[in-house]
């Protein structure tokens, strides 16, 4: 099972952005960037707000343009927070299916509700065709460590080491805001949270 992206699908699309390395300073061991997809959801999100303030932790939240279509105040909660919003398309869009034109059209329609020059991929599934037109307009945001926090045969606890074991200083790490996600989530996040401040890390808004 992978937590980081394979090697070879790195090198095939080197202008999207998997990492964020920055430096470090004497009161910070480094910062790391979490990311929620799929979201706002009622509930999970504002749980996933309050352990994030409780940290003094900043995230970057992928919305689903129709989740944010029905739920907006939600979006706006995030924002009024100090984290930041990115565009995950309309309705999760699978770009390995899809041409690249009806692909287009769900970011763009998402766009007409989430304010961002943020795209992150669903499924992190995205063609070269789809890569080139999204770049006019957004910067492409992947990851380097994932939780597999939706898998409902990963653990709460293998969830967690998901993380912990491979998290280093300028990844960007994956989790979601979505009820599937929550058992998985409501356990690893918090103990997530709490191992980068112990290790002196912390969680930042991708600012690019």
């Amino acid at each position: 099972m992978r937590f980081k992206p394979p090697l070879l699908l790195r090198r095939l699309f080197p202008s999207l952005v998997w990492s964020i390395p920055g430096s470090t300073s004497k009161q910070d061991s480094g910062e790391v960037f979490l990311t929620f997809d799929d979201g706002p959801t009622p509930g999970v999100t504002e749980w996933i707000l309050s352990q994030l303030d409780e940290y003094g932790a900043r995230a970057t939240f992928f919305c689903l343009g129709k989740n944010v279509e029905r739920h907006p105040e939600l979006c706006r909660r995030i924002l009024e927070a100090g984290h930041r919003i990115g565009n995950h398309s309309y309705d999760h869009a699978r770009g390995w299916e899809m041409s690249a034109g009806n692909y287009a059209r769900s970011v763009e329609h998402a766009r007409e509700f989430i304010d961002s020059d943020l795209f992150r991929p669903p499924y992190g599934r995205i063609t070269r065709r789809e890569a080139r037109l999204l770049a006019l307009h957004y910067r492409i945001v992947m990851w380097n460590v994932i939780s597999r926090d939706y898998s409902r045969r990963v653990a709460p606890e293998k969830c967690l080491r998901n993380v912990v074991r491979h998290v280093r200083p300028g990844d960007i790490v994956v989790f979601h805001d979505s009820q599937k996600a929550f058992r998985n989530l409501e356990y690893a996040l918090p103990r997530v949270l709490r191992f980068l401040q112990e290790q002196g890390m912390s969680s930042k808004t991708i600012e690019l």
